[in-house]
């Protein structure tokens, strides 16, 4: 089971949520604030975080970034809003999923659980090609034992290719994976990042011995540089 930090400022919902997830064997705590949930973060260190984005002194969205600053955990946003807008952001913030209340006790247990599972494989999960490992429990990437310095998206860009090597993946799939939409009018967004991660990696347009291949009108594939 794990340590499960509820921040909710409705103090009924945020009781019978507490109660749940205790009954279900969670060490579970609570704060009705952002900021008292953000310290609690820090300072307690949960393993998982079920979210309201409508909380007194912080917007919820703004409070998903806070806590991505400072710890790589499961945030599970259980809210009222279910604007798409809201939902893009969320998830784009951080967010690794998103319950619109009312919810029933079986369908917030089924999330915790798949969350909680999935965090458990990263933590030691590393996808290796070739020289580049990508560490997928702290978000690391190194080329040549050298760590490189990437963005949130950057990672998770890089991190859905390489779990697919060789592969080549459309452009609407990675946006739709990675930024949670369809790509819509903001199809240069992938070409932007695929171009930084390249200089990031070292790579020049002439060089033949890449991992990031882009194959025109179809997408893009990761692939081990001595592959033939």
């Amino acid at each position: 089971m794990a340590r499960i930090l509820v921040i909710e400022d409705d103090q009924r919902i945020r009781e019978l949520v507490c109660k749940h997830l205790a009954d279900e064997g969670h060490a579970v705590s609570s704060e009705a604030t952002g900021l008292d949930g953000l310290q609690a973060v820090t300072s307690d260190a949960p393993e998982m975080i079920v979210l309201d984005l409508g909380l007194p002194d912080l917007d919820g969205l703004d409070l998903i970034k806070m806590i991505r600053s400072v710890a790589e955990i499961p945030v599970l946003i259980l809210t009222a809003r279910e604007d798409e807008q809201t939902v893009l952001t969320a998830f784009d913030g951080g967010a690794d999923d998103y319950v619109v209340k009312p919810v029933s006790g079986p369908q917030l247990s089924a999330r915790v659980s798949a969350l909680l599972r999935r965090s458990a494989r990263q933590k030691t999960e590393i996808l290796k090609i070739n020289e580049l490992e990508i560490h997928l429990g702290p978000r690391q990437v190194f080329l040549e034992d050298k760590e490189l310095e990437l963005t949130a998206k950057e990672f998770d860009v890089l991190a859905y290719l390489a779990a697919r090597p060789g592969t080549v993946v459309p452009k609407e799939e990675l946006h739709a994976a990675v930024w949670k939409s369809p790509v819509g009018t903001e199809g240069r967004t992938i070409d932007v990042h695929i171009s930084t991660l390249r200089k990031k990696l070292g790579e020049k347009p002439d060089d033949k011995s890449r991992y990031l291949h882009t194959v025109i009108g179809v997408g893009v594939r990761l692939q081990d540089p001595e592959s033939k």
